[in-house]
């Protein structure tokens, strides 16, 4: 029989719905899959990343293969893997001799010009699809964007509402506010009611990847005894009923709480299942869109979950897609210093950074206030190397891909683009963490004490970041402020927080 197309699908493109998927043929098409070492050691990601991606790819290969596909996969541990997806796309079209090859246009740069050059010297025609699994297209970021001075997230968010029809009552938003973040900031406490979060047990599958995990990669971050992400399609449907019945009430409120030894509090914990394909972005929306209209979630919240859906997600792929090639490595701020040890240990005195990095260390998981306002906001005032800050980001986080990773870190947390996205750096002091967290609470830091022995790095620290960036930032509206309280301090006082932090900088290993 002819092979008439290879459908070439990649593992974080595990949709029924891929347009090369819905146009094929099962009795004249072969779908093909691969793990490859290439994917797996570019950075290296974290133990429930890798477990979670592989064996979401194999369920997926095993359920097309149930639903009459013939699909070609290649394991990381075939005899025969040459450890790159192009060399493997190309022993399997000397396998099959496709007319042609088709593919759904890839997340990130990095894949897309290896696909390219694959296309420059191959004989096989390849079609690459434009990606289905998002609310909109590059072609509508790119036409919001055309003559704009300035891209904020806030006014793209509202042209996808109108677009979308989301939480609109006519040319209006519900509620009258297109956004009700000064809802959401409350700080959390133990005496809430914190649901227990809906996590998988490990099948075969899962468990056969997690042995192969630890055996190819047993120097990588992370453990694998606490994985319980849903792997296929239908558990991480069920894992959005649970968080839209469970936690989305109270998801607005808290949503920027931190609390020890409550890693989850009442987020959602989908966006793995969104970024790899298992869950549609759109019907998640309606779905809490209608939780809404029933009367059983607050509108403040599910405004919140949607925003992060499609504004956020949305709006950094626009960011990601539009910039230049060399996002990743613009440091706008030239922060040269290199990351912490403690980013993998967690050996830090430091209580909240301590515990974001064991959360992360444990769960592959941490919260976007954890990930902005604790590691980022240090990693911003210390001036941590922006590129080397985006490949622990990248490694160690289960959703983390380079196209929505790489914005939110160099543009959001590290003010490394300039300004592209940001409309000012997110300095702070330890004020914020202790506002919204009980970490400052047994922490050998004193988050009251500016400066001195057992002062709270966060709090020298900032004032150190806005002199050191002064003839960048003070011009900046949203900032300028800070510099004028600065200007108004007495001398010693100046003296007092800078040679704090100069200390800490001298010593930022032991922190």
């Amino acid at each position: 029989m002819i092979t008439r197309n290879l459908i070439f699908i990649l593992g974080d493109q595990l949709s029924r719905s891929l347009p090369n998927l819905m146009s094929a043929d099962r009795k004249k098409d072969i779908v093909f899959m691969c793990e490859v070492a290439e994917e797996t050691t570019y950075v290296p990601h974290h133990k429930q990343k890798l477990v979670f991606i592989l064996s979401a790819m194999r369920h997926f290969a095993e359920e097309l293969r149930e639903d009459g596909w013939q699909v070609d996969y290649v394991r990381l541990d075939d005899a025969d893997n040459s450890g790159s997806f192009t060399s493997e796309l190309t022993r399997a079209v000397k396998r099959h001799k496709p007319q042609s090859v088709t593919l759904v246009h890839p997340g990130e740069k990095r894949v897309l010009g290896d696909i390219q050059r694959w296309r420059d010297t191959s004989e096989t025609p390849l079609k690459i699809y434009d990606d289905n699994r998002f609310v909109t297209d590059l072609a509508f970021f790119q036409k919001w964007a055309e003559g704009r001075k300035t891209l904020r997230m806030e006014y793209f968010y509202r042209e996808v509402r109108k677009a979308t029809g989301l939480l609109m009552q006519g040319d209006d938003p519900a509620g009258g506010e297109w956004n009700y973040d000064q809802d959401n900031r409350k700080p959390a406490s133990d005496d809430l009611f914190l649901p227990k979060r809906l996590r998988f047990e490990a099948d075969a599958i899962t468990r056969d990847v997690i042995d192969m995990v630890e055996d190819e990669f047993a120097g990588h971050f992370g453990t694998t005894e606490a994985f319980g992400y849903a792997v296929t399609a239908s558990d991480a449907e069920r894992a959005l009923d649970h968080f839209i019945k469970e936690a989305l009430p109270c998801f607005g409120d808290y949503q920027d709480a931190m609390l020890s030894g409550h890693q989850f509090l009442y987020h959602s914990l989908i966006s793995p299942y969104i970024n790899a394909g298992l869950l549609d972005p759109m019907k998640a929306c309606q779905k809490a869109e209608d939780a809404w209209k029933a009367g059983k979630a607050p509108l403040n919240a599910v405004e919140g979950f949607i925003r992060q859906i499609i504004g956020w997600r949305e709006y950094v792929r626009g960011i990601y897609w539009t910039s230049e090639d060399n996002y990743t490595r613009q440091n706008a701020l030239n922060a040269n210093r290199p990351l912490p040890g403690y980013f993998w240990s967690a050996d830090t005195k430091m209580a909240c950074v301590k515990a974001v990095v064991e959360q992360t260390r444990d769960q592959a998981y941490a919260h976007h206030i954890q990930r902005l306002m604790v590691t980022g906001v240090f990693c911003l005032l210390a001036g941590i190397d922006p590129h080397e800050v985006h490949e622990w980001y990248l490694s160690v986080y289960v959703d983390a891909f380079e196209w929505v990773e790489a914005p939110n870190v160099i543009g959001m947390a590290l003010y490394a683009d300039g300004g592209k996205l940001g409309s000012k750096p997110y300095a702070a002091s330890g004020a914020y963490i202790n506002r919204m967290s009980d970490y400052c609470e047994r922490c050998q830091y004193s988050v009251s004490k500016k400066t001195g022995e057992n002062a709270c790095p966060y709090n020298s620290l900032y004032w150190d970041f806005l002199i050191r960036n002064r003839e960048r930032l003070e011009n900046n509206p949203r900032i300028s402020r800070s510099y004028s309280t600065w200007d108004r301090m007495k001398d010693d006082r100046k003296a007092d927080y800078l040679a704090t932090a100069k200390g800490y900088l001298a010593q930022i290993e032991h922190l």
